[in-house]
């Protein structure tokens, strides 16, 4: 019998975070979008509305802690 290797787990954390698109891209959710959004002007909350890409060495991190990479 082969001798299997260790299951890879998830961190939850990172997971509630982030979603890795089927293309392989990291999207997260924009920052100083929860509260406090009255004094902020329309414009503003428009861009923080979606999802945003996570570039770099950053987002090969983050593949890795989902158990993608």
């Amino acid at each position: 019998m082969k001798k299997q290797s260790k299951k890879l787990k998830i961190k939850k954390s990172v997971s509630n975070r982030f979603e890795v698109t089927k293309t392989g891209k990291v999207l997260r959710m924009s920052s100083f979008n929860r509260h406090l959004r009255r004094k902020k002007s329309k414009k503003q909350l428009r861009r923080l509305k979606g999802k945003q890409p996570v570039l770099g060495a950053f987002a090969i991190k983050i593949k890795k802690l989902l158990g993608r990479a």
